[in-house]
């Protein structure tokens, strides 16, 4: 009967709200009633979600027969909170400075759960790479930004070194560290290799 609430809300089956989602919705909220009263305003101020998930969360809570499954977890003993977060520390957004392109299909995120947890961290996102693209995050299917990001030289991470980047983020503020490349570009030699060659001839 208590279970963490993301992984509640996520069983609910809301439309749009995947488990990424629903991790990022316990962030903001601490129960599922201030979940449920929540105005379209607030859902779309919390980074990742936009109009049309706001409307989904909205449009489940106002469904008599979802707020019935709800009443019913809650008699039965179910637990529908959380313990209240700690604030993050002023300040602390280890990827501040740091400029994000998201592309291609991600298996555990939608695009708006990805860019939302970048921003959740002080990165900014924008789309399309250029010069000053810090990584680029590359699912399947990514098309002409990956090309763009090989021939600009720019990092490339593809979904484990973004979850690896996600739970381990740099400390410190990122903008002061060398925005070095996650996962090797597709040619990239091994280290030493030009050397190695080198001696050989």
């Amino acid at each position: 009967k208590t279970r963490p609430l993301a992984r509640l809300l996520f069983g609910l089956g809301i439309f749009n709200v995947g488990r990424e989602m629903a991790e990022l919705l316990t962030q903001r909220f601490d129960d599922v009633d201030s979940l449920a009263n929540a105005s379209l305003e607030e859902l779309t101020e919390i980074p990742g979600i936009g109009p049309k998930i706001a409307e989904s969360i909205a449009a489940y809570f106002q469904t008599p027969a979802n707020r019935a499954v709800l009443q019913k977890l809650a008699a039965a003993g179910v637990v529908l909170r959380q313990e209240p977060r700690p604030a993050a520390p002023a300040g602390e957004q280890p990827l501040a400075g740091l400029n994000f392109v998201v592309t291609g299909t991600l298996d555990g995120f939608s695009r708006s759960e990805a860019e939302g947890r970048i921003k959740q961290l002080g990165g900014k996102i924008a789309s399309s790479v250029t010069k000053n693209t810090s990584y680029v995050v590359v699912g399947a299917s990514p098309g002409s930004k990956a090309a763009a990001a090989e021939k600009l030289g720019t990092p490339v991470l593809d979904e484990a070194a973004f979850r690896l980047l996600l739970e381990s983020p740099p400390p410190g503020p990122a903008a002061e560290q060398p925005a070095l490349p996650l996962s090797e570009p597709p040619d990239a030699a091994p280290p030493g290799a030009e050397a190695a060659n080198a001696a050989v001839s």
